[in-house]
């Protein structure tokens, strides 16, 4: 049968599963795979198993107790291995990797941040800032051209792609002392900023107020989403 798996620890991390299930309906029984080294949090894999909210809380509430207990290496929802004994086989095979990402990973969670920019904004200093893109609007309108309103187009894409670049590396440059590593991901089309940071449990509160410093810094034109603290899944 396939087994799902939730999370890999140290074989001596204390595993307090008791009041806990897994997922699927009925709720799965939760077990134990245990190399010399190391253990994987798993249960049975239910069939047609969907991201309803019962079983996502039902993962993250297992990610969560274990993290309270020390270094967790939390899998994603829906992780799904062939069988117990393929996942104690790379429990061993790659005991070492697994390991020295514990030992990394160990008294760290996770933010995410998102970050956007009014889109009238943003135009607006771009008219201000680009005479070519003033120039190609004069001559777009009223009876431009066709080639001149894809040009304009084109340059303005540009433009946004650029600033919406620069900003993201501003923003990540000035958040990086606040955080242990980041990890960025592709941001959706109305954000220029989607990044991970792995932060010392220790220190989110310094770390969050840095993220309000840094959105007060840049004003009612921008929009910060910070969701946290999460399992470090962008560090596993």
């Amino acid at each position: 049968m396939p087994t799902y798996i939730y999370a890999i620890t140290g074989a001596g991390h204390p595993l307090p599963l008791d009041g806990l299930h897994g997922v699927g309906d009925p709720p799965a029984e939760l077990r134990t795979l245990r190399t010399d080294r190391l253990a994987a949090v798993v249960s049975d894999a239910p069939d047609g198993l969907r991201a309803k909210r019962r079983d996502v809380l039902a993962h993250q509430a297992v990610l969560e107790t274990l993290m309270e207990k020390g270094a967790t290496l939390p899998m994603r929802f829906g992780l799904v291995g062939p069988g117990d004994e393929e996942v104690i086989a790379a429990l061993e095979r790659e005991a070492d990797a697994y390991e020295q990402r514990l030992g990394e990973l160990d008294g760290q969670v996770e933010y995410n941040l998102k970050a956007a920019r009014d889109e009238d904004d943003l135009l607006r200093e771009i008219m201000a800032e680009s005479d070519e893109v003033r120039r190609l609007s004069e001559r777009s309108r009223p009876q431009g051209s066709q080639e001149d309103q894809l040009a304009l187009g084109e340059l303005v894409a540009r433009e946004v792609s650029a600033r919406h670049s620069r900003e993201a590396e501003e923003v990540t440059g000035r958040l990086a002392g606040a955080a242990t590593r980041s990890s960025a991901a592709e941001p959706g089309p109305q954000h220029f900023l989607n990044l991970s940071f792995l932060v010392p449990r220790a220190e989110t509160d310094a770390f969050v107020a840095a993220v309000r410093r840094e959105a007060e810094l840049r004003g009612d034109a921008y929009t910060y989403t910070l969701t946290g603290p999460l399992p470090p899944y962008s560090f596993v």
